[in-house]
């Protein structure tokens, strides 16, 4: 086999009909669009029901959605004191390899839920204040990012 021997299986290109292009080119005058009209001309957009309300206008609405709104994992003191022993630094990477964390781009929130009896440095986005504090009076620190 050489390259310049190759050629493409049997029926796999079809050629492109040009349309328009005459009588003897066998889609010519209205281009195989019909007669005159909307859709011939320059058609319409997406979700258009002929002047019809649409159904998406049909459709009732609730709520928004908050353009600021932040997604933040959440771990637990509980999930840390299981997964990690006394004197670790806990960040991101460590908790994503722990399986505390699914997603290495979304921000990492600590909440207080459950105990913790390990010293730990905890690096995360987030956390809250009673997490904090059980986090301290461990003897370890939580340091926000």
């Amino acid at each position: 086999m050489k390259l310049h021997t190759l050629k493409p299986n049997e029926g796999s290109r079809i050629k492109k009909h040009r349309v328009g292009r005459g009588h003897a080119a066998g889609k010519g005058k209205q281009a195989g669009k019909g007669q005159s009209g909307q859709n011939k001309r320059h058609g319409h957009r997406p979700g258009f029901e002929g002047g019809q309300t649409p159904w998406f206008r049909r459709l009732p609405k609730r709520g928004f959605d908050n353009i600021n709104h932040i997604e933040y994992q959440i771990v637990s003191l509980s999930s840390l004191e299981a997964k990690f022993n006394a004197n670790d630094t806990v960040d991101a990477e460590l908790l994503h390899k722990a399986k505390l964390a699914r997603n290495k781009n979304l921000p990492i929130k600590l909440l207080a839920n459950g105990k913790l009896t390990k010293k730990m440095i905890i690096k995360v986005n987030a956390a809250s204040q009673n997490a904090i504090k059980a986090v301290e009076a461990a003897g370890g620190k939580v340091e926000v990012i």
